[in-house]
């Protein structure tokens, strides 16, 4: 039993530490990060590897944010440093690096470090592809895609063979499994691929995309000096991170901040009842009462003894999803991150308007402005990046985050009757980004970088485009109403049991008609309405989807603040789902007039 204790089996350990390995082989964990600390499974620190983590994949990478200290990338870095100079490491992992945005720095270590690299990718990623099934199409049964790569290392050998075989995307994971256990190594036909200047392995493109302004890109957030600005905003972020939406958001401010004071009374009794026990720091997490939604910041906070005062003036209005709002509770440990946009929104009544995109990983194209906190799941299943008009100082001045290099790029290009200023860069910035040649043009550079714009013949007109939807994607609440028809019949089962209408809350598009519950509906929707989308949903459809009655998750929220009914926002959202198909209609005919636009060439 203390064998593993002598000094002899200590030494052989740390003997056998130090020397190289020729083989690794593994299935290492997926996971990225936890979004629930209750659920006790956690990734553990590891701080050396951690370290080279990030003098290498980060290092190189130029991604906004990186999740390059998934499980398994820990792993290939750990057995990248213990391999010997002549080795193999064989893995089965998560596929995402293989063309993750986030993996780039990844892609150009592994480049610079092996001799030959194979891979196989068995696909099966359902968050990046809706019509399969990670029950019929993944190896594993899983959400994740999966690769299964040899990286390997040979002394002297300086340039890397990178060779790549992919599995149909909708082969059945029986059918992967088969080719698998019958397919030899050497029968495999593997293409032979060369990374690009970006670190790309695959779906390369070949336009003129670097010739293009950037809206936004990681050097410029972090230059010291005007003169090293080079893209139109100083600052971007991605969108508030809460980690407990259930608990930091509601329909209700009032609720709202109620909930985040039950949280803190909890948090303070539980942190005296730490303060009074013998428990050892790395056991707070089964330590600790479950009542309340725990993060890794609020665990940290526990153990370094913080208190936290509940504070009204930290509820904000917040952009949800598009054309859904919600109050927050915004501040620091609370909302666990909040990234830059404290810079946007110091105070709730701060004036700013911010672009938001999606990163275009997982569902189409996603743009929207807004003049409130933006979520960061606002396009979910993508993530959401905003830049905004404006940035604050941490003495409250308001900056412009439009940069003098971008607009002496405007002024130089249209000249000084063309009416540029930074109110019209942005506005141009907005329809820009709305156009859908260019969409479809690059496609390809949306899905892994920051958006790169053209500089359009007309500058005026984009402008104005811009403007209009702006007036029409922020002042949503108060456009005319389509004249909708209301059609209702009373639901005389639930009136005779004294229930109010059964929630409904569905689209039937070939009818042009909103369902919204057991005796009412809204005739008339306009086809054209279906078309404007933003990510994976027509606006219409968010504005359903975000009012529907939904059982939380979470126990505490379910027993104590559950109060969320439909029928006491029933007219409030037919109103407003009147407002947003006027918007959808406005906004088709504002993109139908730029595909119309007569302009050169496509790129290549």
């Amino acid at each position: 039993m203390f064998g593993a204790l002598s000094d002899e089996n200590v030494k052989r350990v740390r003997e056998q530490n130090k020397r190289k390995i020729s083989v690794v082989i593994g299935n290492p964990p997926y996971n990225a990060n936890q979004q629930n600390e209750n659920d006790n499974n956690k990734n553990r620190a590891y701080p050396h590897i951690d370290g080279l983590i990030k003098r290498s994949f980060v290092r190189l990478s130029t991604a906004q944010k990186t999740k390059v200290y998934d499980m398994y990338a820990r792993f290939f870095r750990w057995a990248s440093d213990r391999l010997h100079d002549d080795g193999v490491i064989a893995f089965v992992t998560n596929r995402s690096f293989i063309d993750s945005r986030t993996f780039d720095g990844f892609r150009r270590y592994v480049a610079q470090e092996f001799a030959e690299v194979y891979v196989v990718d068995l696909g099966g990623d359902v968050r990046a592809n809706s019509k399969i099934s990670g029950s019929k199409h993944n190896v594993f049964g899983i959400q994740t895609g999966v690769a299964i790569s040899f990286l390997v290392k040979r002394r002297g050998r300086k340039d890397c063979r990178i060779h790549y075989a992919r599995r149909p995307e909708f082969d059945t994971a029986e059918d992967k499994l088969a080719w698998l256990d019958t397919t030899r190594a050497a029968e495999i036909h593997f293409e032979r691929v060369v990374p690009d200047k970006r670190g790309n392995w695959i779906n390369q493109d070949e336009n003129d995309w670097d010739e293009l302004i950037p809206v936004a890109d990681k050097k410029t957030k972090a230059a010291k000096t005007r003169s090293q600005e080079r893209a139109i905003f100083k600052i971007f972020s991605l969108g508030v991170s809460t980690n407990r939406d259930e608990w930091a958001y509601d329909v209700d401010e009032a609720l709202s901040f109620s909930k985040i004071e039950f949280l803190i009374q909890r948090y303070d009794a539980e942190k005296a009842r730490w303060q009074s026990s013998a428990s050892r720091p790395d056991a707070v997490a089964d330590f600790l009462d479950s009542s309340i939604k725990w993060t890794a910041d609020l665990q940290q906070s526990l153990l370094r003894n913080d208190s936290f005062s509940p504070n009204v003036q930290r509820v904000f209005p917040s952009a949800y999803r598009p054309f859904v709002k919600r109050f927050v509770y915004f501040a620091p440990k609370i909302a666990h991150r909040m990234y830059q946009n404290g810079q946007f929104f110091p105070q709730r009544d701060s004036e700013n308007q911010i672009l938001t995109f999606s990163n275009f990983r997982r569902a189409p194209y996603g743009v929207h402005a807004t003049n409130v906190l933006p979520n960061t799941d606002y396009f979910v299943p993508d993530v959401a990046t905003g830049v905004g008009r404006y940035r604050y100082t941490s003495t409250g001045e308001r900056l412009d985050n439009i940069t003098d290099w971008a607009e002496n790029k405007f002024r130089a290009r249209y000249g000084a009757k063309a009416g540029v200023s930074k109110d019209t860069i942005f506005a141009y910035v907005y329809a820009a980004l709305h156009d859908p040649v260019w969409r479809e043009a690059y496609a390809i550079n949306l899905r892994r970088e920051f958006p790169r714009l053209p500089f359009h013949a007309d500058f005026g007109q984009w402008a104005d485009w811009g403007q209009r939807l702006l007036d029409l994607h922020i002042g949503y609440e108060a456009v005319e109403p389509w004249p909708l028809v209301r059609v209702d019949v009373p639901d005389a089962k639930a009136r005779a049991a004294g229930l109010a209408p059964r929630p409904i809350l569905k689209a039937d598009r070939e009818a042009g008609v909103l369902v919204l519950d057991s005796e009412t509906r809204l005739e008339g929707v306009p086809p054209e309405a279906w078309d404007y989308r933003l990510g994976n949903r027509t606006a219409l459809d968010w504005v359903l989807d975000q009012h529907k009655e939904k059982r939380p998750k979470d126990p505490t929220i379910r027993a104590r603040f559950d109060t969320y009914r439909f029928a006491d926002h029933k007219e409030r959202v037919a109103d407003l789902l009147a407002r947003v198909t006027r918007v959808s209609v406005e906004t088709v005919a504002i993109v139908a007039a730029m595909r119309a636009l007569a302009r050169a060439a496509a790129p290549r």
